[in-house]
């Protein structure tokens, strides 16, 4: 019976032991205010193909898949001894044994990163994956964000394709962490960096001098050029010495010229550009190159009511008056006479 006893004294005093270093191990848990979702440091101590045993100094070692540490070629990225960040998920997961995990911990670490990224206006990397509808996903390292389609570009992009699979510099604008919620703008870094260009752009401009820019925009009466921050205005009568129906007779939009810078307003950020200036003015000494009463032949460019209009060199226009048509009719209808395009004889009057 005393034997009896003895053994039940040892095994209550062995459970009020562990009990006690369970109450020890929770108060020291609770002292280092240590929550589910906590990132901790922990060091690999085995690796197998299925799994990874990972000591962060709780109350047991966690097994972790060793899914959740292959690299992108499907390889396992870390060693025996390595020390890694895994994430508190649970106690006690139901078996005795603390759970970890190593994917929640890349997320945890993202997040931190994208919150510092909106609270202070940092600018930060990823990666345009796929397009969605009203833009494109954009994954930064562990979470993925939406890129609406408005904030791609300072300008509308017609294929964003050649975007797609590249890293690129983006700002946070929107962030909601309960919701899994993040929205981010490339627009909003280039447009700083619009901003620098612009700066220095404005203190070199220089009235007569020849610049590079990418047409932007098509009116009626002429197109918009993007100088590199600047927006220069190229009128339709400054395209070409000769007679221009529409600007995309001369550039389309997404072209990158040459023009002239003709005027610019500083105070008023006005630039107004030319492309025929960058040649000489055909209708320069066009008297001896054409006296009168000289033969000339041409190409039938406009017909009007009262005449029609022949190009006998680039850039230089002539017209024929319906009176100068024919001998007998004054006042013939000038189509039944001459076609666009025709080839005709001519002589300057």
């Amino acid at each position: 019976d005393s034997d009896n006893e003895e053994s039940c004294f040892t095994v209550n005093r062995l459970g009020v032991i562990l009990e006690s270093f369970s109450e020890l191990f929770e108060q020291s848990i609770a002292s280092q205010k240590i929550k589910l979702g906590a990132i901790l440091t922990g060091h690999v101590i085995e690796i197998s193909p299925e799994v990874v045993i990972v000591a962060a100094g709780l109350k047991s070692e966690a097994t972790i898949p060793a899914s959740q540490f292959l690299d992108d070629q499907g390889k396992i990225e870390v060693e025996v001894g390595d020390e890694v960040e895994v994430a508190l998920d649970a106690f006690e997961d139901g078996f005795g044994e603390t759970r970890l995990s190593r994917e929640r911990a890349k997320r945890e670490r993202t997040w931190s990163y994208l919150e510092d990224a909106f609270e202070n206006g940092k600018v930060i990397t990823g990666m345009i994956s796929r397009r969605v509808k009203g833009g494109f996903t954009v994954q930064i390292d562990f979470v993925g964000a939406f890129l609406p389609g408005s904030l791609v570009d300072v300008r509308p992009v017609r294929d964003p394709s050649y975007l797609e699979n590249t890293e690129l510099e983006f700002k946070v604008i929107k962030l909601d962490r309960q919701r899994n919620n993040v929205v981010v703008s490339r627009r909003a870094v280039v447009e700083e960096e619009y901003s620098a260009e612009r700066e220095a752009l404005l203190s070199s401009l220089q009235e007569g001098s020849t610049v590079k820019g990418v047409v932007k925009n098509l009116t009626d009466y002429g197109a918009f050029v993007d100088l590199g921050g600047i927006d220069g205005l190229l009128h339709i009568t400054d395209m070409a010495w000769k007679r221009v129906k529409h600007p995309s007779e001369v550039v389309d939009v997404g072209d990158e010229i040459d023009v002239k810078i003709l005027r610019f307003d500083r105070e008023k950020t006005r630039v107004s550009l030319g492309i025929k200036q960058l040649g000489s003015d055909p209708w320069e000494a066009i008297a001896r190159r054409f006296p009168v009463a000289s033969r000339l032949s041409g190409k039938v460019t406009n017909i009007a009511d009262y005449g029609c209009f022949v190009e006998i060199e680039e850039g230089v226009e002539g017209l024929v008056h319906v009176s100068e048509m024919d001998w007998t009719n004054k006042n013939v209808n000038p189509s039944k006479v001459v076609q666009v395009g025709d080839e005709v004889q001519v002589m300057v009057l």
